[in-house]
């Protein structure tokens, strides 16, 4: 197994140019490992290997993903943010657990973030709902990434409308957190809760818009009419 993920490293080391490298730090506040390979060639890359890795059992592939998280790699990292999506039909409600661990020690930027939880969590989030008050505990942590990852797990069961009273709890839970990666993670779950429930999204808003850093209160009123975006960012207290 540890050649399959040398081989995939080397192919995506063999993959990158310069221009990609030194461009993607630009997207990133903190320092990142990069290889310097566009996002839509990784994806490529990713599904060529699938193939090779597709046979082998949920635990083995994990075992695999857990190396590639380990590199500390973005490309890497985005590899497997491919990969389990395509397992989600096997997923158990305790591999919560496993992605939690994931998350605490191997992400640590918001693109690992995003790209491991809205579909890998938000799979076994949907697939295994009792799994919201897992997120509520990692809404309440003082783990940067657990925090955001709390939130954008929910981006696509919040954009299909889904679990709206979750949504307002975890946002609850991080309202006035002074991380602006934390105020954009919950401020974008807003706003995809919003495309199917405006009017909820909006009064909670405007019930909480003192107390809401400015960030995420743009971020939840992006989709928004003109005269609600106006009416939510007026300062009337």
């Amino acid at each position: 197994m540890e050649s399959i993920v040398r081989e995939i490293r080397q192919t995506l080391q063999n993959s990158a140019d310069e221009k990609t490298k030194n461009g993607s730090q630009r997207f990133f506040k903190e320092e990142v490992q990069c290889y310097g390979v566009k996002v839509a060639l990784v994806g490529k890359i990713g599904s060529q290997y699938w193939k090779e890795v597709a046979h082998l059992g949920k635990d083995e592939i994990f075992k695999l993903c857990e190396e590639l998280l380990a590199t500390g790699y973005c490309e890497d990292t985005y590899v497997v943010s491919g990969w389990l999506p395509r397992l989600s039909s096997e997923f158990q409600a305790s591999d919560i657990y496993i992605f939690q661990r994931w998350i605490e020690s191997y992400i640590d930027n918001w693109a690992k973030c995003d790209g491991f939880c809205n579909h890998t969590v938000g799979d076994l989030i949907m697939k295994y709902p009792q799994n919201i008050e897992e997120l509520k505990t990692w809404a309440r942590s003082d783990h940067r990434w657990l925090k955001r990852a709390s939130a954008v797990s929910l981006i696509i069961p919040a954009r299909r409308g889904m679990y709206l009273q979750d949504v307002k709890e975890i946002a609850m839970f991080l309202l006035t957190d002074a991380d602006d990666m934390v105020q954009k993670g919950y401020g974008w779950m807003l706003k995809e809760a919003s495309r199917l429930h405006e009017q909820e999204v909006f009064q909670f808003v405007m019930q909480y818009k003192k107390e809401m850093p400015r960030t995420a209160l743009r971020y939840a009123i992006e989709l928004m009419p003109p005269d609600l975006k106006k009416e939510a960012m007026q300062k009337d207290w």
